[in-house]
């Protein structure tokens, strides 16, 4: 069952440097669903995010790639009434009801052979996208593209936010550091460490520091990404989760891993981050393997800020995850292009 949707995830074709390869043989299925939730963290503002990326043209823009597109809409989530917190936790019952249909949603798109990518929200949300994922892919390695680790634990954070936490419920060796909250009673660990990498950390808490060294997760800081520069990270990166350049890619991209100069509708932000033009190479990379088979799309909140700022942040945003399904900046050429010739 999950081996078929594992050994041939969907492709999004575009690889080599020749002209005839810019144009991909045959066109990726990508569905796209909204999750418009924001329980995972204090400010509201994020469950309007799905709504707005739509607006801006996110699907149009796929789909002028040569993506066939199929847009399922916005889950319904509703909030549990009376969630009391759970030690310092907050809405432990709605954060868990909520990444319950995200699993069931997400394993559907990708057993269906469709590329999943859904619009957040905020990151709390990567706990049902990845778990979903992996039911029909669990070979699956995830990328994670992000400020912060979000690797605490019901008892290791500070502020009680789950979108802090998402990574500390899936990643198996995490199990014995954690604790089950009520909600989540149908969320198992389902990634090993090793699965998983960062990319663009530069604000970790020293109880997440602990866990990544403990359980051996690999990461590039941004304090790597200066050092080794992008070329050279991202080979580095695809061959530690994947050597053998076959596995099912899961990238979970929080738009805080860019600058606030570029994202600065976002909840919690923090300089020093990844520039556009970086996040761009980032995208086209993983587009290239041919691997991609979820991504998540969190945390653009346009509450905050101003009305400039929430443009800049879904354009910036928009474009940046055109670049993961086939746009290149050296040009793209579409499957049904004819080229121009004197009339005789």
């Amino acid at each position: 069952m999950a081996s078929t949707a594992a050994s041939k995830p969907p492709s999004v074709g575009v690889v080599t440097q020749t002209m005839a390869s810019t144009a991909p043989s045959k066109p990726p299925s990508v569905g796209v669903v909204g999750i418009p939730f924001s329980k995972g963290q204090p400010r509201g503002g994020t469950e309007h995010g799905p709504a707005l990326l739509r607006d801006y043209g996110i699907v149009e823009r796929i789909q002028d790639l040569g993506n066939k597109v199929t847009d399922y809409g916005d889950l319904t989530l509703d909030a549990v009434e009376d969630d009391k917190p759970w030690n310092k936790v907050k809405n432990p019952r709605t954060v868990g009801q909520a990444n319950r249909k995200v699993s069931e949603c997400v394993s559907k798109i990708t057993r269906d052979r469709q590329i999943a990518l859904t619009l957040g929200g905020d990151h709390s949300i990567a706990i049902g996208s990845i778990h979903g994922h992996a039911q029909s892919c669990p070979d699956l390695v995830v990328v994670w593209i992000d400020a912060h680790a979000d690797l605490n634990t019901p008892l290791s954070s500070d502020s009680g936010n789950i979108h802090g936490m998402p990574l500390s419920f899936i990643v198996k060796e995490m199990a014995p550091y954690t604790a089950r909250l009520p909600g989540f009673e149908w969320c198992q660990p389902c990634i090993s460490a090793r699965d998983l990498i960062y990319i663009g950390l530069r604000d970790v808490d020293e109880a997440e520091r602990a866990y990544m060294t403990e359980c051996g997760i690999a990461s590039y800081s941004m304090q790597e990404v200066d050092k080794y520069g992008l070329p050279d990270m991202m080979e580095r990166v695809l061959k530690t989760v994947d050597p053998t350049g076959k596995r099912p890619i899961h990238l979970s991209f929080d738009v805080d891993a860019m600058d606030p100069e570029y994202s600065p509708s976002t909840g919690t932000p923090v300089h020093g981050g990844l520039t556009r033009r970086e996040m761009y190479y980032i995208a086209e990379e993983i587009a290239g393997t041919g691997r991609l088979s979820c991504l998540d799309v969190v945390e653009v909140n346009p509450s905050l800020g101003t009305e400039a700022d929430r443009k800049k942040t879904v354009r910036t945003t928009v474009d940046v995850v055109s670049h993961f399904f086939g746009k290149r900046r050296e040009g793209n050429v579409s499957a049904d292009f004819k080229m121009p010739l004197p009339q005789k």
